[in-house]
């Protein structure tokens, strides 16, 4: 660790998840008078809001879904932590975003948080990744699908570049969180009943809270 004390990282990685949990999509949604938790997917990420409130909502929550994630690991390094540890961070930012201890360990489903944490932790294999995901969901319109295969993709091109056991561990951890996360969504592209890119999430009626299958 550099010379770097166990405290320190500890606090350090606290200080990611903390990033990670700063619920972006329930503050823009609920400046709409919405509770993103109540409608569509019930998630507060990018997709869900975009489907719920539009195009500028879920990009400005999806732009800082990113940050969130890259400035995890951009901070941990200005910090003088080592790459194994500034990747650690980024890690701790996602799960923040997908169990928000101040939210009842509800948040979103990670995607745009754990592609800003890669994106800094190995640009490359990230980078493929996301022109795969950006290609599958343009041919299928399946916002779950290009994500899941965009993370697989991520995973096998670190693996042909001979990336560190630590990058390897992590990018794993990371897919396999995303897969559990969208683990509802896999069960309906297997069934059709997927909602596609662009679908919009009605929402409920004023004063009657629900949560709607999207």
């Amino acid at each position: 660790m550099g010379g770097v004390s166990t405290g320190f990282v500890i606090l350090a990685v606290l200080f990611a998840y903390l990033l990670g949990a700063i619920p972006v999509g329930s503050w823009v949604a609920r400046r709409r008078g919405v509770d993103i938790r109540m409608v569509g997917s019930g998630n507060s990420g990018a997709t869900n809001v975009q489907r719920t409130l539009g195009w500028g909502p879920g990009l400005v929550v999806g732009a800082f879904d990113i940050l969130k994630g890259a400035l995890a690991v951009w901070l941990a390094r200005r910090l003088g932590l080592d790459a194994s540890l500034a990747a650690l961070c980024g890690l701790a930012a996602v799960l923040g975003h997908n169990f928000n201890a101040f939210s009842g360990f509800r948040g979103g489903k990670g995607v745009a948080t754990s592609f800003g944490a890669m994106l800094l932790v190995d640009p490359i294999s990230s980078g493929v990744g996301f022109v795969v995901a950006f290609v599958v969901m343009y041919l299928t319109r399946y916002v779950s699908a290009g994500s899941l295969i965009g993370a697989v993709t991520t995973c096998l091109v670190a693996l042909a570049l001979g990336r560190p056991w630590w990058e390897l561990l992590i990018v794993g951890v990371i897919s396999a969180l995303m897969f559990y996360q969208h683990r509802e969504n896999i069960v309906r592209l297997r069934s059709g009943t997927e909602s596609r890119f662009g679908q919009k999430a009605p929402l409920p009626p004023a004063g009657v809270p629900s949560k709607l299958v999207n």
